[in-house]
């Protein structure tokens, strides 16, 4: 190229430029048609309010153990690892102090708390106390409630809820059953109303039930557990539209084939609008009227009080349910007996074993019931006892109740020893109460 075609290729180079320039700029304020949504606000009245609820469902086994669901192994059969999820939470909510989330599994969150440095323990600690993550339901594992002993449900969400308090000082206040095969009575009083939840969500429910419900506005009530005992058995219950999934398109699993979210402005297919418009669109029919906002079930619950509305009683339970025509998910009631009868065989000697170590006294080492408590725990799971579950995954739940019955036996057996010396040296003082009546009563729970 000849010196003198240099001014001329540079200015038809400087209005290539120019016009480039031109059309990023009408590009990028085209966009101005579509509408924003601040997340970053609360609740505005006269508005639909949408609430942004984030949050995983994390089984405690199923396809895969629980540990190869928390470490992430085994994805051949299900690509999933919990600690990833903890591990990007904390980032994702430091990122943006707008943003919230929900967990609920503690036999999960239990491990990932232990494996993180004080650091990390600290900021964690004031993303709870910000209210930016909150624990929903709290207990160990999200427990079946069909074939679980209420004894049973009891205990693994004290376990859970202990947990928390020790660490945290907190007590979750919304009870979250979005998978288990359809929901019992006793769920909403005692595992409800009576643990001090203020409200219950759950997500599966005869189709034709929500069906009916949608038409008639009623998926949200008033779920007295017992006729009995009247309004101190009551919560309000809500039961999902649809199930716990999100709207189509937006699953964010790294084999799911949705249009990505593209938030580089740089880039010409910067879609962040559209996306919004139409996560939102899937949400609720807006016109115009659509407030979206990061929230909990918590803040949900709040914004539902102070409405001062009234919703129908339901005093019974939502069972059985079917997800489609003659599909009755009935079959777990009795599937799997083996694990059914070990399960309660192995919670009798847990609740011997504890009564024993509550009289002697807790040793600070050795044996201890602890590893059975948390294998009983993990068994009251949807897909445990229920016997939903990949039949490695069954045998773990059983190596996990062998591991904890052999400690409680050392446990126990080193206890009853040292009460057998020492009932030696009482029964001579106690002999004399003999005739005056005394009653005694025995409870025999290891059958």
């Amino acid at each position: 190229m000849g010196e003198s075609t240099i001014p001329h290729f540079q200015h038809l180079m400087a209005k290539k430029l120019l016009f480039l320039l031109t059309l990023l700029e009408i590009l990028l304020c085209g966009q101005s048609k579509f509408m924003v949504y601040n997340t970053s606000q609360g609740i505005v009245p006269d508005k639909l309010n949408v609430h942004l609820v984030a949050h995983t469902h994390d089984d405690v086994g199923w396809l895969k153990t629980v540990d190869q669901y928390y470490v992430g192994s085994n994805n051949s059969i299900q690509g999933a690892c919990v600690q990833n999820v903890l591990d990007s939470m904390v980032h994702a909510l430091l990122a943006d102090k707008n943003r919230k989330f929900i967990y609920v599994e503690m036999a999960f969150f239990k491990r990932w708390w232990r494996d993180q440095s004080e650091a990390v323990q600290d900021v964690v600690k004031k993303l709870v106390s910000s209210g930016q993550l909150e624990f929903i339901n709290g207990a160990m594992s999200m427990h079946d409630e069909a074939v679980t002993h209420y004894i049973d449900m009891i205990d693994q969400t004290a376990l859970g809820h202990q947990f928390l308090k020790e660490e945290f000082g907190v007590t979750p206040r919304i009870g979250w059953q979005i998978d288990p095969f359809g929901h019992s009575a006793v769920q909403a009083y005692l595992l409800g109303a009576e643990v001090g939840f203020d409200s219950l969500f759950f997500g599966r429910i005869d189709y034709q039930d929500r069906a009916n419900r949608k038409k008639e506005k009623s998926l949200e009530v008033i779920w007295q557990g017992s006729k009995s005992l009247g309004s101190s058995a009551q919560i309000f219950a809500g039961a999902f539209p649809e199930n716990y999934e999100p709207p189509a398109g937006f699953y964010f699993e790294v084999n799911d084939n949705s249009a990505i979210v593209q938030d580089n402005m740089e880039l010409f297919d910067y879609n962040v609008q559209e996306r919004v418009n139409d996560f939102v669109a899937a949400a609720l029919s807006q016109d115009g009227r659509v407030n979206a906002l990061y929230s909990t079930p918590s803040i949900y619950t709040d914004a539902k009080f102070a409405t001062n509305e009234y919703w129908p009683i339901k005093t019974d339970d939502f069972f059985p349910y079917a997800d489609r025509a003659n599909g009755y998910w009935t079959g777990y009631f009795t599937s799997r007996p083996a694990i059914k009868r070990y399960v309660r065989l192995m919670s009798g000697y847990y609740l011997a074993a504890r009564q024993l170590e509550f009289f002697r006294g807790r040793m600070n080492s050795g044996p201890n019931t602890d590893s059975l408590a948390d294998a009983l725990a993990i068994a009251q799971h949807h897909d445990a006892v229920t016997g939903t579950e990949k039949q490695h995954v069954a045998n773990d739940y059983s190596k996990r109740l062998a591991i904890g019955y052999k400690e409680v036996q050392f446990q126990s057996l080193f206890q009853v020893t040292v009460y057998n010396h020492l009932l030696v040296n009482r029964l001579v003082a106690y002999c004399f109460l003999a005739g005056r009546g005394i009653g005694f009563i025995i409870t025999g729970l290891l059958g």
